[in-house]
């Protein structure tokens, strides 16, 4: 953990020497990962609550032995810089508890965030615990953890709890957060829930800043982080080829909300007033991560086409530099519940390159693209208010500034991309449907 720390430390003074006030690290970003219960015991500490008023670097002893704690609470006061982190909280419990564990203790996947003064201000257990993370317990109920600085309010939750109501968009809607921070150990899973991809949408789709430091681990397909702000990502990174880590710093608005960049969208004002045209196209059936689309090809080099699946309704205006022989590119709908790796029901439409011009070959991953759009326009006909914009470039690239959002719903290109195009999305999340 102290070579973990190391590490960090020297990031941490990277970036406070640059004027950096708050800096996030990754999920199992000190102690690593591939444990069971017993395994990770000896590196867990006793987190107490914030509310105690307790800074670990001056009172290293109060709450008993926690190294972990108290030098993260060093780096952030010898620096002047809030540190968020990643580490393991344990809370004993009897049986007067029903619900504690066999081996009378409770163990949590636990964020904390140190103030510019070494003082623990933040603790988060995660609520949405992924697959084999059976070395940790969920907590009893996801809770909204927020606190305030003098540049904003933050909230702060962990790698798949982002796909949830609570905690995630609670913080937003509720607690008026103007940034998030996300520590996170996320797989990349193409086309839609590539890091870079989905976290930029989510800041784009909340209008928050949104803080998440990936760990790099490319043998587990784990890479990028960025620093998103709700009109485009400041800076990111995606890296899949070497084992390198990065430090990423970039200045954001500290009320996003209240800068002239932010839009407030209603998802589905455009679509409801469009005919569905291309009735006499051949829709057909491909994947995307489990999920079986309603697909239509596009067989033009410029035109309007519209594809449905239950309620949703999806329509994309689009015209190409020229239609390549050897490329196949579809329009998707998707209107149901998500049951693979976590339920949760979703409402996609997207605009996707297949694999190869085999219409079998739509919806599975793909990662370049030759084909170049002067221009599109995605919408549809959403029944949730929560919809996140993805557009996601040849080789695993964001396009900050290269498309917007219009109130109406629209994501829309007026000027082409500046890498050929892999994929367009409105991912929708019916958060009630779950």
């Amino acid at each position: 953990m102290n070579l973990n720390l190391n590490v960090l430390e020297d990031a941490v003074k990277q970036a406070a020497k640059k004027g950096a006030q708050i800096i996030v690290t990754p999920e199992d970003g000190i102690y690593g990962w591939s444990f069971n219960r017993e395994a990770i015991f000896p590196y867990l500490e006793n987190i107490p609550d914030p509310n105690i008023n307790w800074t670990p670097c001056t009172e290293p002893d109060r709450f008993g032995r926690a190294p972990v704690q108290v030098r993260l609470s060093c780096i952030a006061k010898s620096n002047s810089i809030y540190v968020a982190a990643n580490i393991g909280d344990i809370k004993p419990c009897n049986a007067t508890d029903p619900k504690c564990p066999k081996d009378g203790r409770y163990q949590y996947n636990t964020d904390v965030v140190f103030a510019s003064d070494g003082k623990l201000v933040a603790r988060y257990h995660k609520y949405h615990l992924f697959l084999g993370e059976t070395q940790f317990d969920q907590p009893a109920e996801p809770k909204s953890v927020t606190f305030n600085t003098t540049f904003g309010t933050f909230g702060i939750f962990t790698c798949f709890d982002i796909l949830f109501y609570k905690p995630a968009v609670h913080l937003v809607d509720h607690f008026q957060v103007d940034s998030v921070l996300f520590p996170t150990a996320w797989m990349n899973v193409l086309p839609h829930l590539t890091a870079i991809e989905f976290h930029s949408a989510w800041a784009m789709g909340m209008g928050v800043n949104f803080l998440a430091a990936n760990t790099h681990n490319t043998t587990m397909n784990m890479t990028g982080s960025g620093i998103y702000a709700p009109d485009k990502a400041r800076a990111y990174h995606y890296d899949a080829e070497t084992d390198n880590g990065h430090l990423l710093i970039a200045k954001l608005d500290i009320h996003p909300k209240l800068s002239p960049h932010y839009t407030a969208v209603n998802w589905s004002l455009y679509a409801a007033g469009l005919d569905i045209v291309s009735e006499d196209k051949t829709v057909f059936n491909g994947t995307i991560f489990y999920d079986v689309y309603t697909f239509v090809a596009l067989n033009e080099a410029q035109e309007n086409i519209s594809v449905c699946q239950k309620d949703l309704c999806c329509h994309l205006s689009y015209s190409m530099k020229e239609k390549k022989e050897d490329e196949l590119y579809a329009l998707g709908a998707f209107d149901g519940l998500h049951t693979v790796e976590g339920q949760y029901y979703l409402q996609v439409c997207t605009l996707v390159k297949c694999k190869d011009p085999d219409l079998k070959t739509c919806g599975e991953p793909v990662q370049n693209a030759m084909t170049e759009f002067e221009k599109f326009s995605l919408s549809g006909r959403f029944g949730t208010k929560h919809v996140f914009p993805e557009v996601l470039l040849s080789g695993v690239h964001l396009a900050p500034g290269e498309f917007e959002v219009l109130n109406d719903g629209r994501l829309r290109s007026e000027n082409g991309t500046s890498k050929p195009v892999l994929s367009v999305t409105l991912f929708g999340r019916w958060y009630e449907k779950d």
